[in-house]
């Protein structure tokens, strides 16, 4: 169901509303979700995922990404919900890739090294090149 990148955060494709009790069993405590509304469809919206955490227990975030953006946006609120997690979090999009770049740059912001990502990403089936420029500092 999710992939994990390091203890305190995991990744996954697309989650459905009835999932997130078990995310919450499983001990995660805030989800982001990184995926636009209507991208695809039958895909769950953004209300419907945020009412569904809220009864399971779990911090919601919508920080969508389309395919081919990242903004300096997206990468600051995640820096925030990862700085200000009270938990585990798992972050999900259409296949785990975008969550996982995400993070990585997030990641990064806050010091991370970059080999260090590359490893847990790589452990994880994600691969970061797309981003390889954004998790150096300039």
């Amino acid at each position: 169901m999710y992939r994990r990148l390091d203890d305190s955060m995991g990744v996954a494709g697309q989650l459905m509303p009835d999932e997130l009790q078990a995310i919450a069993d499983a001990g995660y405590r805030t989800v982001i979700n990184n995926r636009p509304d209507g991208e695809e469809a039958g895909q769950p919206s953004t209300e419907e995922m945020a009412l569904a955490a809220k009864a399971a227990g779990l911090d919601y975030h919508a920080i969508p990404m389309g395919q081919a953006s990242m903004t300096e946006t997206m990468i600051d609120a995640t820096v925030k919900v990862l700085r200000r997690a009270d938990g585990p979090v798992l972050a999900f999009c259409r296949s785990g890739t975008r969550s996982t770049l995400l993070w990585a740059v997030a990641r990064a912001r806050l010091g991370d090294a970059p080999a260090t990502l590359f490893e847990r990403a790589g452990g994880a089936g994600y691969d970061l090149t797309p981003v390889r420029s954004l998790l150096t500092p300039e």
